[in-house]
């Protein structure tokens, strides 16, 4: 396996101006990058270069979670405010009722894209919680799965507030330390004493000139940076059934089963999203049992995936550049070839469409990161996205898409390549787009 000639060819074929993988295969650590970490510095990646693995940190945070659950401190049916009596929604029935189980799997019904930066200090987490005392209900707790960043933020100040401290002493203590992780940062000034990537925008991939993210959404992606062979240090944890590699136990095995189990199905089309979802972790059916979580921040993304019938597991983190396409090129060729399962295939656009009525999803379906106007034209839609204030300042502009028809009641962006799902559920339709399920008005 020519894992660096591969990686070199689906960068340069995808416009990724850096990119770095690690593999854990036949007992042993395989690794390769290629470019530069910045396209305006020029500074080539390395395989130990920091980038930012946004949403993969869930699983750290869950970690922590499920820590506290072993040592009893907490329980996973309980409600939130049983540890965070000052956690709060608009709804305030909701708040009663949201539990610790809820939270880990996305099931709380609350808004969940809401990045308040609430500031530096030690306290955001706690200012964040009483910020969320305004988040709009979209579902019942528990009545369907809808990903939701604040709910992780909301297990941070969990962890934090019962192991004594902050999230990052927290990690650093009871995580990162233990696992022997030596290429990690958990804030901007620890990134800088590392080889860190910067996020790079559009087909042109200008650098990102807002490389730090709020502080306050750290349990939930902002600020954890890693090389890959951290994230598959990591995996190794749990194919291992929770004892890292020096032989000190993290977790149980009865854990890690628990996390690695199916709580809730997730809708839409298979693909790049989980089939299902466990406590954190996304689980897929590749002919075999595989989990996971993506990341992404403005610029940056990472995939990770752990297969524990092969022992195997692979990270890979992108600066730029089409990153579906590397996936499909380079990192789901490495599973089938090195693990033995065959991934989902991403969707596609049908040869010929079905021309539907579309008119019953038409309207407006306003969500806390921006408002989707829908409207039917030609037998399939048309998707207007009207970011809101964070992704405006992330540099991201109003878009009109064209959807064609492509299962069920699926449709699929005929550029893109993204899938939406429209669901009924006591007589209101919902739209779910990228794991989000946002209400019509």
């Amino acid at each position: 396996m020519d894992l660096q000639h591969r990686l070199d060819e689906a960068a340069r074929d995808h416009n990724v101006p850096g990119a770095a993988v690690a593999v854990w295969v036949d007992g042993r650590l395989i690794e390769a990058a290629t470019g530069v970490v910045n396209r305006d510095t020029g500074v080539e990646t390395t395989t130990d270069s920091l980038f930012q693995v946004g949403s993969t940190t869930k699983i750290w945070t869950a970690a922590l979670v499920m820590r506290l659950v072993e040592e009893g401190a907490v329980d996973l049916d309980a409600p939130v405010r049983k540890y965070l009596p000052e956690f709060g929604l608009a709804d305030a029935a909701a708040a009663e009722t949201v539990t610790v189980r809820h939270l880990l799997t996305h099931t709380g019904g609350f808004a969940g894209d809401l990045f308040e930066d609430t500031g530096r200090g030690d306290d955001c987490l706690d200012r964040f919680v009483s910020f969320l005392h305004g988040a709009p209900q979209v579902y019942e707790p528990g009545a369907m799965f809808s990903y939701c960043n604040s709910g992780y933020v909301v297990l941070g100040a969990l962890a934090a507030r019962l192991a004594g401290g902050t999230w990052e002493r927290a990690m650093r203590e009871r995580l990162m330390n233990p696992l022997g992780v030596t290429h990690g940062a958990l804030l901007a000034e620890e990134a800088v004493l590392f080889r860190a990537s910067a996020g790079h925008l559009g087909p042109g991939n200008a650098v990102n000139p807002n490389w730090q993210m709020p502080r306050s959404n750290a349990p939930a992606g902002s600020t954890l940076c890693l090389a890959p062979r951290e994230l598959v240090r990591f995996g190794r944890m749990f194919l291992d059934g929770g004892v890292t590699a020096g032989g000190t136990r993290l977790l149980e095995e009865e854990t890690v089963a628990a996390m690695t189990t199916a709580q809730v199905d997730v809708p839409g089309v298979p693909g790049l999203l989980a089939d299902r979802w466990g406590l954190g972790f996304e689980l897929f059916d590749w002919g075999a049992p595989v989990f996971g979580h993506d990341g992404g921040t403005v610029g940056q993304s990472t995939f990770w995936r752990i297969v524990p019938g092969s022992r195997f597991s692979i990270a890979m983190s992108c600066n730029g550049g089409d990153v579906p396409a590397v996936l499909s090129d380079l990192a789901f060729p490495l599973v089938r070839e090195l693990a033995g399962v065959t991934p989902t295939p991403l969707p596609t656009v049908p040869d010929r469409p079905a021309a539907v009525d579309a008119t019953r999803y038409a309207g407006t379906y306003p969500g806390p990161a921006a408002v989707q106007e829908v409207a039917a034209v030609d037998g399939g839609l048309e998707v207007t996205t009207i970011p809101g204030e964070f992704m405006r300042q992330a540099g991201i502009e109003r878009t009109t898409e064209r959807f064609v028809h492509h299962s069920d009641e699926s449709f699929i962006d005929v550029e893109a390549k993204t899938t939406i799902t429209f669901l009924e559920r006591d007589g209101r339709i919902f739209l779910h787009s990228g794991g989000r399920a946002v209400a019509r008005a």
